[in-house]
Order: structure tokens, then C-alpha cells, then sequence
């Protein structure tokens, strides 16, 4: 897919974790996801891939998640961190998030896969300067800081054809999507329009096997249909319906179309969403 089409499909402003300046992350300070097109030359962002991890958010002592919970390392992880406040991603490797998803929720520390992972850093929430220049201070300050700390590359495109090329090179080889940050762009509380994540969506069909009843607002109504792929994968799709569809969803035995943003490990489509059904034709 392309980064043209990809951009008709899910352009969504990137969920940027954590309070500035406090030990524990706070919602209202965040930086929050907003639906935008881009509206700026693509020679103005500088342009990263989107790592499928865990956000963190180092506060110049302590690592936390994004909800605020302090994360459990190993000393020896964080040593060498700078004094002031990094934004990033606990990060394994590509297709490695629940992996990495599973070690941070363990309170004991598992010191071999600790190893294995790396704080990538995407910004420096506490300084004042814009994006490009708070990607250069933490090229330079933390290049050799810990071997367990790196700064995500950067990189420029002059056109869309060559931001489109890296694009389709980064899907092909596993990545989950880009990230477009606009090299004038403070770090700011709230919502940021200059920080657009741009991950590809597919279409595919399953075939329903089951209604789920809804709960609250949807009592009495469609909650989820549990479907199954031609390859026999089961999984709930309990998003993208209308109300007239929750009271009278597609039948059993039914096709539906679906879109969906990737594959877990196991094979699941992840964020899958109703489209409609397929009608024979």
C-alpha cells in the first residue's frame, strides 16, 4: 500500500504519553490523537517509523507507563538516562509487543529480556525549543549515554514519491506504519496537529458464526459478532456498526467485510473494524 492510499484510509495524530516535568503522567497534560490531513509540504516533517512497543515515559529519575505506573527494571537498565524527562518507546524489535507488553507488566524484573530491549526516544517533553532542534540535542546528548538508550532516526523526504517509497519498504519488512513530525512543532499539552502517525488499513472477509448481545447502551442489541477467516482464525468484531445494524445484524453464516491495521503474533487482526456485508452478486 502506498503512502497516498494510506493517507485516504488513517491518518490519525500520534497519542504522545505522558505528563511534562512530574514523576507520574497525568491525562490532562498529555499530548493527544486527533483525525487530520496533513496540510504542510512533506519537505516540513521529519519522519520516523512507527515502533509496535510499549510508550514510556523516563521522568530525569524513574520510568513510567503511559497511565503514570512505575515501571520495574533492572538497576543497571536506566543508568547512564540524562536528569530530564524522555519520551519514547520500550521497544524488542519488530512483532515483539506482547513480548514487551508481558515484561513490563511483571513486577520481577526478568533480567535476560531485559536485555533485549531498548528505550527508543522520540522527544525531550521538558525542553522549550522546536522539533528539529530538540531531535538534535538528543542526537548529540545521548548518543553515548547507555547502550540501553537510542534516539529514533529521523529522516527528510523532498517529495511525496520518496516519502511513498520508504513507506512501502518499512510495511514490507514488518513495520507497523511512519511517523510525521513537523520539524517546527513545539511539545505541546493537549492536542498537536503537526504529529500525524500514518499506518496502512486492509479490507478482508470472514464469515459470522456467532451474535454476542451488547451491554448498556446496546442492551438487547448486537454487541459483537464472532466471526471466522477462510484460514479459521476466530476473533469479535464489536466496532464500525450502526445502530440499525446492532438491532438487526448480519445473519448467521453471513460474509462480512472488515478493516483491520496488521496482524498480531498469533495471527489476529488487530483493531478490526465492520465494514459492511458482502451481498452476493
Amino acid at each position: 500500500m502506498s503512502y497516498t492510499q494510506a493517507c485516504r484510509l488513517s491518518l490519525f495524530f500520534i497519542l504522545i504519553n505522558f505528563s511534562i516535568g512530574l514523576s507520574e503522567a497525568h491525562v490532562n497534560d498529555i499530548q493527544l490523537a486527533v483525525e487530520q490531513q496533513v496540510d504542510a509540504p512533506v519537505s516540513e516533517y521529519l519522519v520516523s517509523e512507527k515502533l509496535d512497543g510499549v510508550r514510556g515515559y523516563w521522568d530525569g529519575t524513574q520510568l513510567f507507563t503511559r497511565s503514570g505506573r512505575l515501571i520495574s527494571t533492572p538497576p543497571w537498565f536506566t543508568r547512564g538516562f540524562p536528569d530530564y524527562a524522555l519520551d519514547g518507546e520500550l521497544w524488542m524489535g519488530r512483532e515483539t509487543f506482547e513480548q514487551m507488553s508481558s515484561l513490563i507488566r511483571s513486577k520481577h524484573p526478568n533480567q535476560e529480556l531485559w536485555r533485549e530491549v531498548k528505550f527508543m526516544v522520540f522527544d525531550l517533553p521538558t525542553h522549550s525549543q522546536v522539533f528539529a532542534e530538540r531531535y538534535a540535542i538528543a542526537r548529540r546528548e545521548l548518543a553515548a549515554s547507555s547502550s540501553y538508550l537510542s534516539v529514533i532516526e529521523q529522516k527528510h523526504f523532498a517529495s511525496v514519491q520518496a516519502l511513498d517509497t520508504w513507506f512501502s519498504h518499512v510495511i514490507e519488512q514488518g513495520g507497523e506504519g511512519l511517523m510525521l513530525h513537523h520539524n517546527q512543532s513545539l511539545y505541546l499539552s493537549g492536542r498537536n496537529k503537526d504529529v500525524i502517525k500514518l499506518k496502512p488499513l486492509y479490507d478482508a472477509e470472514a464469515r459470522v458464526i456467532a451474535h454476542q448481545e451488547g451491554q448498556g447502551k446496546f442492551d438487547g442489541m448486537l454487541g459483537a459478532l464472532v466471526v471466522e477467516t477462510p484460514s479459521g482464525i476466530r476473533f469479535k468484531l464489536g466496532t464500525g456498526f450502526s445502530m440499525s445494524e446492532r438491532r438487526h445484524p448480519p445473519e448467521i453464516g453471513s460474509m462480512v467485510t472488515y478493516q483491520y491495521s496488521g496482524l498480531t503474533q498469533k495471527g489476529t487482526p488487530r483493531f478490526a473494524s465492520f465494514l459492511r456485508i458482502r451481498f452476493k452478486e
